[in-house]
């Protein structure tokens, strides 16, 4: 069994899987990272190997944990994948995007794949039939659009995301919620589109934290899976324990 650690920038979710098959999983704190992954060890004793990515703030004494309870693989541009990364700067490219490009592999062998992550940021990864990586592009996600026009401007008010009841906002709060949320909808389905026009049997995968918010209001045809990131972490860990 594996433990997979998915560290974000405000929280830690964890996965544990037997083989490709999802047994469990459950979010944390950075914080309470170690004593949640001890509650787990007790429910699946048999996991044996961990993978750890972190876009977040992990400790010294964290990793040197994980180290002593698993056999801990650590992700980064360094490991081996099982796609062939064609990023000009394939050092910065985040550990989230790789495995979620391992992911799009693992599913969707030999297709063209675009996957796009709503989280913190919105980040557009494509890897074509020939299992080449070839790049995206990153734009700001929903949240951080809402506290930008908040806290760059002197009266905007901070809301929550909320669908909007019509393209013409009626009010501050209405336009504010049109401007962002139609914003990010006509985005995401004009990049959609370009994709298409160069890739005509592309595939469409919308992953992250604002998946179930988003994916019901696109008008692009998408699979949504809220887990294909962890299902990619997974896939690197068993790539790298089989070699």
């Amino acid at each position: 069994m594996n433990l997979i650690i998915d560290v974000g920038n405000t929280k830690v979710k964890l996965a544990v899987f037997k083989e490709q098959k999802l047994l469990n999983k459950v979010s944390t704190t950075h914080k309470n990272l170690i004593s949640k992954i001890h509650k787990l060890q007790k429910d699946h004793n048999d996991v044996k190997h961990c993978i750890i990515s972190s876009v977040g703030r992990i400790s010294e004494a964290d990793i040197n944990q994980l180290k002593n309870d698993f056999k801990l693989l650590v992700l980064s541009s360094s490991t081996k994948t099982p796609f062939k990364n064609r990023y000009e700067t394939p050092t910065t490219l985040g550990v989230d995007r790789i495995a979620l490009v391992s992911a799009s592999m693992n599913k969707f062998p030999d297709k063209n794949v675009l996957i796009i992550d709503a989280g913190t940021c919105i980040t557009y990864d494509f890897i074509n039939h020939n299992n080449d990586y070839l790049g995206g592009a990153i734009s700001p996600g929903i949240k951080m659009r809402y506290n930008a026009l908040h806290n760059l401007t002197a009266n905007l008010p901070l809301l929550e995301a909320k669908p909007p009841k019509d393209l013409i906002g009626k009010s501050t709060s209405e336009s504010i919620h049109s401007g962002i949320v139609n914003g990010i909808l006509k985005e995401i389905d004009g990049i959609v589109l370009e994709y298409q026009k160069k890739y005509q049997d592309l595939t469409v995968i919308l992953t992250g934290g604002d998946t179930k918010f988003l994916s019901k209001q696109l008008k692009s045809s998408i699979f949504a899976n809220s887990n294909f990131l962890l299902e990619g972490l997974n896939f690197i860990l068993e790539f790298n324990t089989n070699e």
